[in-house]
């Protein structure tokens, strides 16, 4: 019965090790981090098309949609939706900033188009 009680404790204490290790790891968790703090973070699985990416900067949070395509040589990614689900935290950004935020999102997806979603867009039309 001792046996069985001391294995039981060791599971526990691997299983508790694993689970603060995946917890330290995971994007989701350094993407909230760096929001609050107001760094820039990318989180994007390249490999999925299917799945959006997200990218913090200066405290907000936008989203992009990507949209397969096909280019000269494959099919590429050829056209990104970026958005963002709070305007009010757009205030003190520029142009300057979105053009620094597309150059990121371009360095991963060269092919791809890229296209702000209002208020934005109309920022960037702007000159």
């Amino acid at each position: 019965m001792a046996l069985l009680i001391r294995l039981l404790i060791i599971a526990l204490i691997i299983y508790i090790f694993y689970r603060g290790v995946r917890y330290l790891l995971d994007p989701k968790r350094k993407l909230d981090e760096a929001q609050q703090k107001g760094q820039f973070y990318f989180y994007d699985d390249v490999k999925n098309v299917r799945k959006n990416f997200l990218i913090t900067y200066h405290g907000a949070l936008f989203e992009g949609e990507k949209y397969l395509g096909t280019t000269d040589q494959a099919f590429e990614v050829v056209s990104i939706l970026v958005s963002t689900p709070d305007i009010a935290r757009l205030q003190g950004f520029t142009r300057e900033d979105f053009l620094y935020l597309t150059q990121v999102i371009h360095t991963n997806y060269p092919h791809a188009t890229i296209t702000w979603q209002n208020p934005i867009e109309d920022l960037m039309n702007k000159r």
